[in-house]
């Protein structure tokens, strides 16, 4: 039997895991100056994010690791061949999920990363992984960079950066979204917008919250 992609991947996401639970004090740092609710009014405001996100910029904000999983198998259960991914950081959603194409037979993941000293580092840890080849990592504006030239058919869509911005980068893919495509939109409880889309009863979708703050939604018309 072939091993599967994400068991040879294991030594490098533990550490990649492992750095990210160590830098979780200078994620704190980065913002111990603002307050509670400048945060919250920051992750969701539209503009104000870009502040915030500048401050984490040397830090990876990544998904735990049971969300990691998840996108694994949801990747190899859809059997996905193209995958959308908003908000790359250091790539450590990217190589769960560019190892489930891998194991799929192949495939094309297209992720958007506005830092670009993190797109160099998720970069450098795709190709550690051997998946870069499956990865185009656009740089900039993911409401520029996700504006063009997608593929006609979208099976898999990771929601990961701005929160304010869900339901705009929604509006780029859903086109492409045929009916039993998936999204899976993390920290989704900071985009009170995006869910009351998802969960209306005329949305096209369904959805429900998964886990501790992770929405998943399929699409269904």
């Amino acid at each position: 039997m072939t091993t599967p992609t994400i068991t040879t991947l294991a030594p490098l996401l533990d550490r990649l895991f492992d750095e990210a639970d160590a830098a979780r004090g200078a994620t704190r740092a980065a913002v111990a100056d603002l307050s509670a609710t400048d945060r919250a009014r920051m992750m969701r405001s539209k503009t104000d994010y870009r502040d915030l996100y500048g401050r984490l910029k040397d830090v990876p904000l990544a998904v735990s690791r049971e969300t990691g999983h998840l996108l694994y198998m949801l990747a190899r259960s859809s059997r996905a061949k193209v995958i959308v991914e908003f908000g790359t950081s250091f790539g450590i959603s990217t190589l769960h999920l560019a190892a489930g194409l891998r194991d799929n037979g192949g495939g094309r993941l297209i992720t958007s990363e506005f830092e670009p000293s993190k797109a160099a580092r998720a970069r450098d840890n795709l190709s550690a992984g051997g998946l870069i080849d499956l990865v185009e990592i656009r740089e900039g504006d993911a409401l520029k960079t996700l504006s063009a030239d997608l593929p006609d058919t979208v099976d898999l869509v990771l929601l990961d950066g701005a929160k304010a911005l869900y339901p705009e980068i929604l509006n780029l893919v859903q086109g492409h979204l045929k009916p039993g495509a998936i999204i899976v939109a993390d920290n989704a409880d900071d985009s009170p917008g995006y869910l009351a889309r998802v969960r209306g009863p005329a949305s096209g979708y369904m959805s429900t919250p998964f886990a501790e703050d992770v929405e998943l939604s399929v699409r269904i018309s």
